[in-house]
């Protein structure tokens, strides 16, 4: 008898491996003082990607017996950005909270340097940096970070699933014939 392998359960340690992998690289950033730098965004979208076709690739060939759906696959990975944005979420509470408690003024800071670079009226910038001031604040960003990490984790997993994805004959390809 086939054994049901939980998504949830064989995709905890790939979700930590994920979240992590953030962390560090955030944690990285803040050192290096590029935060806020554009660039270092991309790439560390390259690198979720990257580690995702991994981490699924593995889930695949170790929980799946070597075939997925792209839907299971799709399933799988949001599964895993949703641990690993809660631990990022806690690593941004953290970080805005206890390492770095000015982060919030720098990055207002930031905010209102962009606004003033694209010319944009004082009124205006003094009526968004009071809404920032009131929406920047670790207790708030935290869980829209797990908002935002499930919204980018599911666009990820539903692009990099193309090429996860592996179907064999059910008829032919059943687990008992692969050992």
């Amino acid at each position: 008898m086939e054994e049901k392998v939980s998504v949830w359960k064989a995709n905890l340690t790939n979700g930590l491996i994920l979240g992590l992998v953030g962390v560090v690289y955030a944690l990285l950033m803040w050192i290096l003082d590029l935060t806020f730098n554009q660039i270092q965004q991309y790439a560390y979208m390259v690198i979720q990607i990257a580690l995702l076709y991994f981490l699924l690739k593995s889930y695949r060939d170790n929980s799946m017996h070597g075939q997925i759906t792209y839907g299971q696959s799709v399933g799988a990975g949001v599964v895993m950005s949703l641990y690993s944005a809660i631990i990022g979420a806690v690593f941004i509470y953290i970080l805005y909270t206890v390492i770095d408690s000015g982060l919030t003024e720098k990055q207002l800071a930031f905010v209102e340097e962009k606004m003033l670079e694209k010319g944009a009226p004082q009124e205006a910038i003094d009526a968004a940096m009071g809404i920032q001031r009131k929406i920047m604040k670790p207790e708030i960003m935290a869980p829209f970070s797990i908002l935002g990490g499930m919204f980018w984790g599911t666009i990820l997993s539903l692009i990099t699933s193309i090429f996860i994805k592996r179907e064999g004959n059910p008829l032919i390809d059943t687990p008992a014939n692969q050992q």
